[in-house]
Parts: structure tokens; sequence; C-alpha cells
């Protein structure tokens, strides 16, 4: 079966549409959604604080090997394929944590065609957030609607991921719909969501949406008279270490 996987694996895709080139898994989840905070009570499948000696091994053989396509594909049907579930998912995490965008995208397609995986919501959050960290805003909406198709229903996480990823790219009025959207969903936003916004709208001069996010805060945020002060505290240390 790796075998088989590994003939199949492309290393060269173009930065949009590569999903639909994935072989799409049988969602198996449930319709439930639990909307939470970034790392909330249920913890990505993957992570844990002490990498295994084979995760650190594999992810210094894919940077040694991340320019050229043979050597690559070679670390994939080598050490790669012989790693176990966790290790796998740590070598992941561990491409998220060091930024190696290319090399996460081929590992996480390559995690999708592993005969154990099923569609895992805070995996989609991750891949999400690091599309949004280097401004890749077409991919991140095209990872938001997989999810999607894959039996998946955006919880807060994933919502915030997405508002931040708009955020990025000064895209305000797609992050305000996506606020929306969150709402109309069910998910509650957290305090992650309304710092984003906030900071970021009194960035760009929306004075009135920020105040309007700031009303509404007050129905979502425990003691929002104190979240407040400290998203203004906030704002006032970043200006002052700008000085």
């Amino acid at each position: 079966m790796k075998s088989s996987v590994m003939g199949s694996l492309e290393f060269q895709f173009p930065q949009l549409g590569f999903l639909q080139n994935l072989s799409k898994p049988h969602p198996r989840c449930s319709s439930m959604v639990t909307c939470g905070l970034r790392g909330g009570p249920r913890k990505p499948l993957w992570r844990k604080s002490v990498l295994s000696s084979e995760t650190i091994q594999v992810v210094h053989s894919l940077k040694l090997a991340k320019s050229s396509t043979s050597r690559l594909q070679q670390v994939f049907s080598g050490r790669l394929s012989r790693l176990l579930k966790a290790d796998l998912l740590d070598t992941l995490a561990e491409l998220h944590r060091q930024n190696e965008l290319d090399l996460a995208l081929k590992v996480f397609q390559f995690v999708r065609k592993e005969e154990w995986y099923q569609p895992d919501l805070p995996l989609y959050c991750d891949m999400i957030l690091l599309l949004g960290k280097n401004k890749l805003i077409d991919m991140a909406e095209e990872f938001f609607f997989e999810l999607k198709k894959e039996g998946l229903q955006p919880n807060t996480r994933a919502f915030a991921e997405m508002i931040g990823a708009y955020i990025r790219v000064d895209m305000i009025e797609k992050a305000m719909e996506t606020y929306e959207l969150m709402k109309a969903s069910g998910c509650a936003p957290d305090r992650l969501t309304f710092m984003i916004l906030i900071r970021n709208l009194e960035k760009a001069g929306k004075e009135e949406l920020a105040a309007m996010v700031k009303k509404e805060c007050v129905e979502y945020v425990d003691s929002p008279e104190r979240f407040l002060e400290e998203v203004e505290q906030h704002q006032k240390r970043k200006s002052f270490n700008l000085v």
C-alpha cells in the first residue's frame, strides 16, 4: 500500500487547486460541532512536548532534500513512510513550527493518503493558520472549504484562523463577513477573535467597525471591561516598542 501511495504522490503542484487532485477519504466523523478556542478542549491529535529521534531525523532529512525532487521522494518513500502515526503527525507539526510551508503541504498530502487517516478539524485549522501566516489567502480559503467537503464543520478556531488570514492581507471586508458567518453558524466568537478584530480594525482606521465589535464582545466574553482594557494596554505596549 505504501509503495502505491508513493508512486502517485506528486511533489510539484500549483499553489492553487492542489487539494482537488488528492484522493478524498470518506468522511467518518460526526456532524456534531464543538465551538472552542484555538488549542481548546480537544487538542490536535499529533501534538506532544518531546519529539522522537525518528521524527527529528525525518524533519532534518526533508529540509536537506527539499531542493531536489528525486531526493525528496526518496525521503518520502523511505524514512517518512516508515514512521509510526504519532511520529508522522509530529513531523507535520514540527514543519509547521519551523514555517516550512512547502514541506508541510507535501506531508499533509501524504498524511491524507494514509489508511488510518480520518478528517480532523484541528489539522485543518493548523494548515489554515500556516497559510495565513504566509499570506496565501487563496489556499487558506481552499482548506476552509475542503474541510466542509470532508464532513467537518468549522468551529470557532477555524473561523478565527480565516479572519486572521484575511486581516494579514488587508481584506477587512472579508474578515468581517467571516465574523458574521461565524455567529450565524452558531459559533461564539472568543477572546482571540475579538483581539484580532479590534486591534486590526483600529490599526486600519475602521473606528466604527471596531466600536461595533467592542460592543458585541460584551455578549460573548467574560469580564468584557477587563478584556477591553487588556486589548488597549497591549496596543499601547506595542506602540511604545515601535518608538
